[in-house]
């Protein structure tokens, strides 16, 4: 069975984004990238919401082929274009994924079954990122593995809380460590009974 797991940066009280939804207010050091570049790499389906989607689309392609990007960010780029991504969106339309890999829109009232269809499964781990929404849905529902976090040195004070609902069932805590020149601590945690 296949693993989802939600990667996402928090800031040091708890946040998911600043006011207004906006995430570049978060604590963003150059280990986010090393880390997401990892997940990546062990992944073979990448789950989004609409936002999130958009979002990625909008400014992941181009960085590729863009020499004054980092490395690391070029990879991200190009791992992005050739992972398979599921949408979860009513309102997408399959005209509007074209030419950005192999993407797939599930409507929302048929998301849980067609996320617990992708862990049945065979593959490599199916990553959340972004999507605040959804994942918090999909933690609500049973259905997120484990849960990785980037907490950051920043306090934000308000904005979007990380978490909507209380998880069900326990976190346990499978590992921590931080990266040589980052603010940030990677906290990985099995979710309930799902995470091991």
């Amino acid at each position: 069975m296949r693993k989802l797991i939600v990667c996402n940066i928090v800031s040091l009280d708890g946040f998911y984004a600043g006011p207004g939804g906006n995430v570049m207010v978060m604590p963003f050091d150059a280990g986010f990238s090393e880390y997401n570049a990892e997940r990546l790499r062990a992944a073979d389906t990448l789950l989004l919401g609409r936002t999130s989607y958009e979002g990625f689309r909008a400014y992941w392609p181009a960085v590729a082929e863009d020499p004054s990007q980092p490395a690391v960010e070029r990879e991200i780029s190009r791992l992005n274009s050739a992972i398979e991504k599921v949408v979860v969106s009513d309102t997408l339309e399959p005209e509007e994924t074209a030419g950005w890999g192999v993407t797939r829109i599930v409507r929302r009232a048929d998301a849980h079954a067609a996320v617990a269809a992708l862990k049945r499964d065979a593959g490599r781990d199916i990553l959340v990122f972004g999507s605040h929404l959804l994942w918090n849905g999909l933690l609500a529902a049973g259905l997120v593995d484990e849960l990785h976090l980037m907490i950051g040195a920043g306090v934000l004070g308000e904005g979007v809380r990380a978490f909507e609902i209380r998880p069900p069932g326990s976190l346990r805590l499978l590992e921590t460590r931080t990266v040589a020149g980052s603010g940030l601590l990677f906290a990985r945690y099995a979710v309930g009974a799902g995470g091991s």
